[in-house]
């Protein structure tokens, strides 16, 4: 048994080649000097690690102009 919460948005979208890192402490898609978000790179690392202490897990699918859609799953209490 578990809860899933699911978390949408039509925003800009992650790049796919960077959605294998957007967990790492620090990475941020874009990481040029001009770019139009500010961060430091930790937000995402603090959730999944969290998560991770909980015994839960996140999942991401995204598409570059169209959104990203996270997926928070928790374990339930039988």
């Amino acid at each position: 048994m578990f809860v899933e919460v699911t978390i949408q948005d039509t925003g800009v979208g992650i790049p796919s080649e960077a959605l294998p890192r957007i967990f790492d402490r620090f990475y941020q898609a874009d990481s040029s000097a001009t770019r139009a978000h500010g961060g430091t790179g930790l937000g995402l690392a603090i959730v999944k690690r969290i998560l991770d202490a909980h015994g839960a897990s996140i999942a991401v699918e995204s598409q570059q102009g169209a959104g990203t859609t996270f997926a928070l799953r928790f374990p339930g209490v039988p």
